[in-house]
């Protein structure tokens, strides 16, 4: 059997999720997957973003990520994604790079795919269960297989106890506050376990 093929799809604004993605990355390589690390396209204006110096540094380390596309879904058996919290649910990119792959889902192209999410927030109860949620809920519609990281290690406790996906509280310089790094790793493994069963 093939090694699992997994797309860790972001979208940052402050870098957060996209140093969740990588973790995530190396969490699946060391598990035997191959991995395609994806950002979805920024539809915020240039004016907005040039006037956040956070947003604009994110927008330039990242400038060499390719973006998500139709083609990297179908290709992948697994999926994680992650995002921020707007308002306790999904930011707007995330939400229109889904919204564009009913194509896809009109062909069965998404059915049986293995997904996992994680989050971050300013803080512990801003939105990072429920942003997690709104995405689960989409991935239902796909009849896609959702691989929570529930309690199934010990480092879920650490990174403070989220079951349906690692999740992280960023402080106003925009530093993580908990240490989840191994919880994230933990999750990329978890999902490309879970995916292999599906495949084999």
């Amino acid at each position: 059997m093939s090694n699992v093929k997994l797309a860790v799809v972001f979208y940052s604004m402050g870098g957060t999720n996209y140093q969740l993605a990588k973790w995530a990355e190396e969490g699946a390589q060391a598990a035997g997957a191959e991995v395609r690390v994806l950002k979805v396209q920024e539809l915020a204006p240039e004016s907005v973003i040039e006037a956040n110096e956070g947003w604009k540094a994110t927008v330039e380390a990242t400038k060499d990520v390719p973006v998500a596309t139709s083609e990297d879904i179908e290709w992948a058996d697994a999926i994680i994604f992650s995002v921020p919290t707007r308002f306790g649910n999904m930011p707007s990119q995330m939400k229109q790079f889904l919204d564009i792959q009913g194509g896809l889902w009109a062909h069965g192209k998404t059915m049986n795919k293995v997904v996992s999410a994680m989050t971050s927030a300013q803080n512990p109860h801003g939105g990072q269960e429920a942003t997690i949620l709104s995405l689960y809920t989409s991935m239902m519609h796909w009849g896609a297989i959702i691989a929570a990281p529930g309690y199934t290690d010990p480092v879920i406790y650490g990174a403070g106890g989220n079951p349906y996906g690692t999740s992280v509280t960023v402080d106003q310089e925009g530093k993580m506050i908990e240490d989840v790094e191994d919880a994230v790793k933990h999750q990329a493994k978890r999902t490309v376990t879970v995916a292999e069963w599906v495949k084999g």
